[in-house]
């Protein structure tokens, strides 16, 4: 399975936080799933972290590549193809980040691993 880690979810998997179900866990963890977290993701954590919503042991940009590099999960980019699909998208969730996790789901068929209800309303695989 190709799975692409919400924000919240990779935060929860290099907390250790017990949120993250361990069916979610394991999937992360199974070498037979491709896990992505976007570079989008970086940005909304950074964003968080500036306006004191996201604390970190380490800033953000040394932090998060380094936690995710170290948990072998892979780096998806924003590309154009992925941006071209927020045009088809409805206007159903308001949060500028998760829609564009939902457009790069969509574009490299991926699975989103979330807990956020409103990504459900998509057309777009879910776990």
């Amino acid at each position: 399975m190709k799975i692409l880690l919400d924000t919240h979810i990779f935060l929860w998997f290099i907390s250790g936080d017990t949120q993250l179900l361990t069916n979610v866990r394991d999937s992360i963890r199974d070498p037979d799933n491709e896990v992505y977290l976007s570079a989008v993701s970086i940005w909304e954590a950074i964003v968080k972290y500036q306006l004191g919503k996201l604390p970190l042991p380490e800033p953000p940009e040394t932090y998060l590549p380094k936690q995710r590099d170290l948990h072998q999960i892979a780096s998806l980019a924003l590309d154009e193809s992925s941006v071209i699909q927020l045009a088809k998208l409805p206007l159903l969730h308001r949060d500028p980040f998760d829609r564009m996790l939902i457009c790069q789901a969509l574009q490299n068929a991926l699975t989103i691993v979330t807990v956020d209800s409103a990504i459900r309303a998509y057309p777009v695989s879910v776990m």
